[in-house]
């Protein structure tokens, strides 16, 4: 329960402190070349996710010049709630299906922060159940649609405090972040304030991202 509050806090605080960072406009399904697919953090306001989605995004539109981006906010709960995590599973791993049908050539750039974090590793087949806001897995990538993940960007990443990480098939397409002394994904972690920081991280995670593409 303390650690759960002190995620609730975390996201309110950074939807306090970092209200100013502009927010890049989520586009409407279409054929782009890259869609990049983000789930946001517990209570964490913004298009994609002010800490780490919004400015990933821009970050990748610097970065990917000579392709066309869209994107997507994984639509989901994002609060507390036992189901909430287990509904952006669903939600992701549906949009995801339904734009690899729609548009054949188009590939993805899965963002998931926190709790986001937990919604991308269940959509990819590593279980966050057990973990900080955690679920068990309700749906997977199909294996048709999995070369078409070009990268898969992690922030805060609740299973890394159970001593678990992406492996198998994404983990060389995978960067997965986590603040020292950050306390949801270190066990043990004892600043809070390191939870908030990934904004630090986006130009990093886009340039692994641009290096898989």
């Amino acid at each position: 329960m303390r650690i759960r509050l002190c995620l609730a806090a975390l996201s309110l605080a950074g939807g306090a402190g970092l209200a100013t960072l502009s927010q890049p406009a989520a586009s409407a399904a279409t054929c782009s070349d890259i869609d990049v697919v983000a789930a946001r953090g517990t209570f964490e306001p913004g298009t994609l996710g002010l800490i780490v989605g919004d400015p990933v995004y821009s970050a990748l539109q610097k970065k990917l010049t000579g392709k066309s981006l869209s994107s997507y906010a994984v639509n989901y709960p994002a609060d507390l709630s036992l189901t909430s995590a287990a509904q952006g599973n669903a939600d992701l791993v549906n949009h995801v299906d339904a734009q690899a049908a729609a548009c054949p050539n188009q590939r993805f750039v899965l963002v998931g922060y926190s709790q986001g974090a937990n919604v991308v590793d269940n959509s990819i087949g590593i279980s966050s159940a057990g973990a900080v806001v955690g679920s068990p897995i309700v749906a997977t990538l199909p294996a048709a649609v999995e070369p078409r993940v070009a990268a898969v960007l992690l922030f805060g990443n609740p299973i890394r405090a159970l001593g678990k990480s992406v492996t198998g098939t994404y983990q060389s397409r995978t960067i997965d972040f986590c603040a020292k002394g950050d306390p949801i994904c270190e066990n043990g972690g004892g600043d809070v304030l390191a939870h908030l920081g990934y904004t630090a991280d986006a130009d990093a995670a886009a340039n692994f991202a641009a290096g898989k593409v």
